[in-house]
């Protein structure tokens, strides 16, 4: 059966949030290409995390809050779907919740589920885990799995949004800079993409605090378009049926599962 979707076209806007909201929502119209079907910003690009064990609980909003609608507002005019991250205020105003928006085309919600108790930092002591509920939304007929950051370090995360039919996985991120972080990063990105056969597009914010290296890999595990780890810049590629369709014929792991 031939499949006639278009192509998904994706941009990454990798760029620093500030700790001002206000210049992190006017970023947002500064920096959204145009020409694209998907734009994905990092994770808490409302609103940077700030020193490690900083308070963002005054930095919370809800999902329709003021930074929700401008998200909202820019991808109506530039007829796109966007993604980007924020702290959602929740039922604790101490420990808001780690949240991807998805605005747009498509609308959703991803409350980030593992939350970052590693190389020395304690993210849960500061913010609330999310419901062990992973989202996948619909786009231009392609399924779209969401992640955030650390999430990526856990595979049975990547295998239940393809067990829910993600095509793409979707991965924001604020990925610490240290020893080997970016050949780790690098690593996972392309095994999530290999081991699933989908593709994974991941915009991280860059360094010197984070890591950057914004990517796309296709289902073969192929690097389509890559960031460097400084700088603010735009990576663009394109999701394609036929490159999918190929990839799980020449590697049915899916479909060879035994477990």
């Amino acid at each position: 059966m031939t499949d006639n979707r278009a192509p998904l076209r994706i941009a990454l806007v990798q760029a620093a949030s500030s700790l001002d909201p206000a210049d992190n929502r006017a970023a947002l119209a500064r920096l959204c290409p145009d020409g694209a079907d998907l734009v994905v910003w990092p994770e808490a690009f409302a609103r940077d995390f700030g020193s490690p064990g900083s308070d963002v609980g005054p930095y919370a909003e809800p999902v329709d809050g003021p930074f929700g609608q401008e998200l909202a507002r820019v991808a109506g005019e530039r007829r796109t779907t966007a993604i980007a991250g924020m702290f959602e205020a929740g039922a604790d105003p101490a420990r808001p919740i780690n949240t991807l928006l998805v605005r747009g085309a498509a609308e959703a919600a991803y409350r980030k589920i593992h939350l970052y108790d590693s190389f020395g930092y304690r993210e849960s002591d500061r913010l609330t885990a999310g419901p062990l509920d992973p989202v996948v939304v619909e786009l231009a007929g392609w399924q779209v799995g969401l992640m955030t950051c650390y999430d990526l370090r856990f595979p049975e995360l990547a295998r239940a949004l393809v067990d829910r039919g993600a095509e793409v996985l979707v991965a924001p991120a604020a990925w610490v800079a240290g020893p080997l972080k970016i050949d780790h990063w690098r690593t996972l990105l392309r095994a999530r993409a290999i081991e699933n056969t989908v593709y994974v597009a991941a915009a991280g914010q860059p360094a010197p605090r984070y890591c950057g290296t914004s990517l796309v890999v296709d289902p073969m595990g192929r690097v389509l378009a890559e960031a460097g780890p400084e700088g603010e810049t735009v990576v663009r590629a394109q999701a394609e049926t036929e490159t999918l369709a190929e990839a799980r014929r020449t590697n049915p792991s899916l479909a060879n599962r035994r477990m």
